[in-house]
Order: structure tokens, then C-alpha cells, then sequence
């Protein structure tokens, strides 16, 4: 009897100590998130792009977007029929942004999110220029360029994130760097939590420019700290099939943050029957958020 007890104790113990590193090991996982981000030159609606032009090519760019599903996508050069073409097609998202010419006018730079991942906690649009809280052209750019930006919340784990989605000038070199100057001051100014954040968008330069040394002072090139990396080096295509892809100006930055791991990083460079979905390739990463 003394022994099926001792026997009784010992198994009660186990089985005790097993089911505590359930609940552990359950606490850990949950803890972690796995964040989808992309950003999105779509290019905009021009009759002049031919048999590249919008009406051709919104189905397949919409389902190349359903088939990866990112939780979190910044667009650029969205005029607001594509906004509209684009919310009809993804279900699930909603967005934050407004055009640069004002409210449902021009391009936007705007954030889509899926609202069954993340919510909106604090949202906003601001102009890169000398006066960043009004329509305006700053420095020596040759068009209005706008940030749109978003404190989300992560609804597995509750992890807060900033994002802040861009194009930058295609023209004035001023204005590329007064422009990220003035977006990393925001960054300063809103995150007093020190939350992670994510800055991404056309940026209009290549790695070896000056505005990207800068930047990776302050902030991670998600390629460069890729567990996986895949596809093109290159992001702008310009339509041509049939020319290598070299000049890489989207990018996904990341703030210098222990609660960010880059799994996978990509460059999808998809077609259909010798055609493109934009002139620039969507940049994908894969993020584990804790």
C-alpha cells in the first residue's frame, strides 16, 4: 500500500510539472507574433501606361496582394479610384490615409491593414515640407509628398508598432533628405514609449546614397538583417519585362529594436503573360514581433 502511494505521488508530480511547462511554453507563444508588412508602389492610373494602364492589370495586382496576405501594406501613388478598387477587392482591410492634394484627392500614401490582425490605436497624415500640417511643396521637390502614419496594435500578443509609409521625391535631392529628416523627427516626437517602428515606401534612391547611409543610422535595412532572402535585388521594373531589374528604391526599414526579427524578406517580381502588375515590385518581409 505504501508503495502504489509513493507510486501515486510520484506520477501526480509529473504529470503536475509536465502541465506547468504546457501553460509555459503556451505563455511564450503567445508572447510572439508573427507580423506580415509590404509595401507597394502600385503606380498610378494613367491612360498614357497603354496596355499597362490600371484597368488591365488591378485584378492581378489585387489577387497577388490576397495571396500573400500582409497584415500591414503601404501604398504609393494610389489616386483614389485605385484606393476604391483596391478596398473592394481586399475584404478584410481598411485603411488610414489621405491623398496629398487633400482629403480623397491625388496620390496617397496610405496604410491598409487587416483588421482581423491589427487595430488602429492613433493615425495621421502629415506634408514633407517646411510646413508639414498643411497641403504643400517642400524644398525643391517637384510634387506634394505626404507620410501617412500609424500606431497599430497586434491583437495575438497586444505588441504596439509604428508605421510610417512614404514616396519621397523623385527629383529634388533636398527634399528626399529634409524629407526623412522630418519623418524621423515625427518618429522621436510620437514614440515616447519607445515602441518598434517600421518606415517604408518609395524612397527614390539606391543603397549607396547619402540618405540611405543616414537612415541606417538610426534604423535596420530589413534585407541586410534577413534570417531568408529572395527574389530581385532590383524594385523598379519600369514595365520592361525584358530588361534586368536593377535600381532598388523601395525599401522596409526598421527601427534598431531587440522586439524585431526579420524571418524572410523578399522582392516578388510575379507576371503574367510577359506583364507586371505595376512598374515596381512589392518588397515583402515576414516579422517576428515580441
Amino acid at each position: 500500500m505504501k508503495q502504489f502511494s509513493t507510486l501515486f505521488l510520484l506520477l501526480s508530480l509529473v504529470f503536475t510539472s509536465c502541465n506547468n511547462e504546457t501553460k509555459t511554453d503556451n505563455k511564450i507563444s503567445k508572447a510572439n507574433s508573427n507580423l506580415k508588412v509590404m509595401t507597394y508602389n502600385i503606380r498610378l492610373d494613367v491612360a498614357s501606361d497603354g496596355e499597362n494602364a490600371w484597368s488591365h492589370r488591378k485584378d492581378f495586382l489585387s489577387s497577388q496582394v490576397q495571396f500573400y496576405s500582409p497584415d500591414i501594406m503601404g501604398v504609393q501613388e494610389a489616386r483614389p479610384n485605385q484606393m476604391e478598387d483596391l478596398k473592394s477587392a481586399l475584404k478584410d482591410y481598411k485603411t488610414i490615409g489621405i491623398g496629398r492634394d487633400g482629403e480623397n484627392k491625388g496620390e496617397f500614401s496610405a496604410i491598409f491593414y487587416n483588421s482581423k490582425k491589427v487595430k488602429v490605436e492613433n493615425e495621421n497624415t502629415f506634408w514633407l515640407s517646411e510646413t508639414p500640417n498643411e497641403i504643400s511643396k517642400g524644398w525643391d521637390a517637384a510634387y506634394p509628398r505626404i507620410c501617412t502614419y500609424g500606431l497599430f496594435t497586434i491583437l495575438e500578443n497586444n505588441q504596439k508598432i509604428w508605421v510610417f509609409n512614404t514616396h519621397l521625391d523623385h527629383v529634388g535631392e533636398e527634399a528626399k533628405l529634409q524629407g526623412m529628416e522630418l519623418i524621423l523627427k515625427k518618429i522621436k516626437s510620437l514614440n515616447t514609449e519607445n515602441h518598434p517602428v517600421i518606415v517604408m515606401g518609395d524612397f527614390n534612391v539606391e543603397p549607396d546614397s547619402q540618405l540611405i547611409t543616414n537612415l541606417k543610422e538610426q534604423m535596420n535595412d530589413s534585407k541586410e538583417h534577413a534570417k531568408i532572402t529572395f527574389g530581385s535585388n532590383g524594385t523598379f521594373n519600369g514595365f520592361k519585362f525584358h530588361e534586368r531589374v536593377t535600381r532598388r528604391i523601395d525599401y522596409i526599414m526598421l527601427s534598431k529594436s531587440p522586439n524585431l526579427e526579420v524571418e524572410k524578406y523578399g522582392v516578388l517580381s510575379s507576371s503574367i503573360d510577359l506583364k507586371y502588375p505595376s512598374d515596381h515590385f512589392p518588397v515583402y518581409v515576414e516579422l517576428n514581433c515580441n
